[in-house]
């Protein structure tokens, strides 16, 4: 499997621009929080891996 780090977009759920971020393949199946680079509110990631090795975020806000 390859471990490099993989660039992906995600929209933030606050400000709803879209930012570039770097997963882990380390961090498959893991939650972390990581600031917006707009916004620098909290988003909570999970990190999963699709059937072709793709590495992909699920995010969501902090607002319960």
């Amino acid at each position: 499997m390859d471990r490099a780090l993989q660039e992906t977009w995600v929209d933030c759920p606050y400000c709803w621009e879209s930012i570039c971020v770097l997963l882990n393949p380390e961090d498959v199946g893991q939650e972390y929080i990581e600031d917006c680079q707009v916004c620098c509110r909290p988003i909570e990631f999970v990190v999963q891996q699709t059937g072709m090795g793709e590495l992909h975020a699920s995010v969501s806000s902090d607002d319960y």
